[in-house]
């Protein structure tokens, strides 16, 4: 296999990001479990081979741990580790290739120049590129696939025959195991049970065109799939999500705290924060060694500036918010948070 210069190679993974990385996230995702059970089950032969001693029971517990790390060894190597390294070997590969690589180039070019050809007007010429680059959409063969069943449900068979030779057989290099089905379907009829083709006469079918037609257009004029407000309220909710907001506890501060934006937050993942931090409930500022946190005698913790200002307006004492228990400044206890 040619490899392509290290800055083509970059430039084309640079373009293909997300066909690289989503790959490489689900198998991030899928070894790290797997590697902190292993790491675990190591750690507990080690103690138990340090326990052994010598009796009449040793060679069977030490077959018995033997048994446990031939299947950690299994548990490592996993069936789904293993298809995923190849999908992203594969993808690599893929992006790699000389071939590949000018294909693609090739395919971006063609329609940076029929982009260009709409725009000057020049549609005859843009058809017979697209024509001949392959890259029409699919949504006219689609459209044209249920005219014709719409025909074969009204049982015109001739006119059936007739708009397959004209429209359909333009597709058969490209859809040669569709237009099998399409003409399988002129002897089964419209009252046939086989469930494969049954489906395929249901009014239904015409839900997905306007599906397939919408789409379509959104990628024409550069358009999301998704609404924009959508998206960009995601984006900041994946940032605040936190299981504290949905336990009924969410303060009103909280954006989250909003039932209609919890519902729009729930499908998505919490955020990855190597590091926790610390809020008063009281001020909403951040504990740290300037502020640090201080814990009541039922066990509940906020800034020591909160607790402060507190006991300087009742003579020492404190007054938890959310339980109702009062103490003396002096009986808090520090936290240190490691």
């Amino acid at each position: 296999m040619a490899a392509l210069p290290t800055s083509n190679l970059s430039d084309t993974i640079m373009q293909e990001f997300q066909f690289v990385k989503v790959p490489f996230e689900h198998y991030k995702n899928t070894i790290r479990p797997n590697n902190r059970s292993v790491k675990k089950g190591i750690s507990s032969v080690i103690s138990a081979v340090d326990s052994v001693s010598l009796n009449d029971d040793t060679v069977s517990h030490l077959s018995s741990l033997v048994s446990r790390l031939h299947g950690l060894k299994r548990k490592e190597g996993s069936q789904v580790e293993n298809l995923q390294a190849q999908r992203i070997k594969a993808r690599l590969d893929h992006l790699e290739s000389t071939d590949a690589n000018s294909i693609l180039n090739n395919t971006r070019l063609t329609r940076i120049i029929v982009d260009y050809m709409l725009h000057m007007t020049y549609y005859e010429s843009a058809a017979k590129l697209i024509e001949a680059s392959k890259i029409q959409s699919i949504f006219e063969f689609q459209l044209r696939l249920q005219e014709f069943i719409d025909l074969v449900r009204e049982d015109n068979k001739m006119c059936a025959i007739e708009y397959a030779w004209k429209y359909l057989t333009a597709h058969r290099a490209t859809h040669m195991k569709e237009l099998q089905s399409v003409i399988a379907k002129l002897v089964f009829g419209s009252s046939t049970e086989c469930d494969s083709y049954k489906v395929l006469f249901e009014p239904k079918q015409w839900d997905h065109l306007v599906d397939l037609f919408n789409q379509e257009f959104y990628r024409l004029y550069g358009m999301t799939l998704e609404l924009l407000l959508k998206i960009y309220l995601q984006a900041g909710l994946i940032a605040l999500k936190t299981p504290f907001c949905y336990k009924g506890e969410c303060p009103k501060a909280d954006p989250l705290f909003q039932e209609s934006l919890r519902e729009l937050a729930s499908s998505l993942p919490f955020p990855y924060q190597p590091n926790s931090k610390l809020v008063c409930y009281i001020t909403k500022e951040l504990m740290d060694a300037e502020n640090p946190p201080m814990a009541l005698p039922n066990g509940l913790v906020y800034s020591n500036k909160a607790l402060e200002e507190m006991a300087s307006w009742n003579n020492g004492r404190v007054t938890c918010p959310r339980t109702g228990l009062v103490c003396n400044y002096s009986d808090l206890t520090k936290v240190y948070v490691s």
